[in-house]
């Protein structure tokens, strides 16, 4: 079932040329030049129900606008926007109760009060029966492992402290579809992976939508499934991550762990066509096209049996697939 469809929208925002000096100053006051910026232009796409979209660009791009649209706090230059039936926009109680946005670089929590407080009143503003609210909390504070935090002063806490418990606050009300734009900003890879991990099992146990924008692509590798890429305001690509990584490189990485001085390993694959990527006395990262990685695996499987503990094969960097697709 099809829950956000966007057809055709652009949004184009209107600005006023500042001219230098005191002079300009004077100008500006009698006559305003309007210039003008298109974020988004002509944007179709639509998304099904308990899908995990992984929505990423260079700065710029349009990810925040879009997503501002989607949940109704921009109104698209021209264009239709549906989501849960309703014009976002619209802004009417019974859609904003079924929504949730996070912005990783706007805070949600009062800091001189402990979140605790804040999910009550959040409780009060959504009308949570007491059992939901009490079965959501135990559940989500379980997820994020956060049961000794919520009763100290948000200011107290850490970066990715907080960033729990705005998790927390946005989910609360159980909402069907859930925006996060670049939720672990600034983050350390502890608080990350327990994010993403918590993001993945509510998603498996409750089928929210997640629509998550971020510049760290391990978290779009690690949560997301389906992926779209925007650029100038433009979609580019549309569809199942996997096969955006599939058709987009034409290489694999073979990672070696040695059992001894790799120069035999090193030899054999003289004979090959291969990039060394890393290499040390343990471990070796080789680039190898994907029509001869099962045969380079399987001759130095059988040629260098003694010389290898351990081999595997994996997708090219996410992070390199796309910097060559903006070259």
């Amino acid at each position: 079932m099809k829950v956000i469809n966007v057809k055709d929208i652009s949004k184009t925002y209107q600005y006023y040329k500042k001219q230098e000096g005191i002079r300009g100053s004077l100008k500006n006051l009698i006559h305003k030049e309007i210039l003008s910026k298109e974020a988004v232009r002509n944007l179709s796409f639509s998304i099904e129900k308990g899908d995990m979209v992984g929505f990423i660009g260079m700065n710029g791009a349009g990810k925040t606008t879009t997503l501002k649209m989607l949940s109704g706090i921009l109104k698209p230059t021209s264009g239709e926007v549906d989501v849960l039936g309703y014009n976002p926009f619209d802004k009417k109680n019974d859609f904003l109760k079924r929504i949730s946005m996070v912005m990783g670089s706007r805070s949600q929590l009062w800091l001189d009060i402990p979140a605790i407080e804040a999910f009550a009143l959040n409780k009060e503003i959504y009308g949570i029966e007491e059992k939901q609210y009490k079965d959501t909390l135990d559940e989500l504070v379980e997820l994020l492992n956060v049961g000794q935090l919520i009763n100290t002063q948000v200011r107290r806490l850490s970066l990715g402290e907080r960033m729990k418990m705005e998790l927390i606050l946005s989910l609360l009300h159980s909402p069907e579809i859930i925006f996060l734009d670049e939720p672990t900003i600034g983050l350390d890879v502890v608080s990350q992976n327990v994010i993403r991990k918590m993001l993945k099992a509510y998603n498996q146990k409750h089928n929210i939508t997640i629509i998550l924008t971020s510049h760290n692509l391990d978290d779009i590798e690690t949560v997301c499934s389906k992926l779209m890429i925007i650029d100038s305001g433009q979609l580019m690509f549309n569809g199942q991550l996997e096969d955006f990584i599939q058709k987009q490189t034409s290489t694999k990485i073979l990672r070696i762990k040695c059992s001894r001085d790799p120069a035999r390993i090193k030899a054999v694959m003289g004979e090959h066509r291969v990039e060394i990527l890393s290499e040390d006395n343990e471990r070796m990262n080789v680039k190898v096209s994907k029509e001869s990685v099962m045969q380079l695996t399987n001759i130095l499987m059988s040629e260098c049996m003694n010389d290898i503990k351990d081999i595997s094969i994996e997708e090219a960097d996410m992070q390199e697939i796309i910097c060559n697709l903006y070259i």
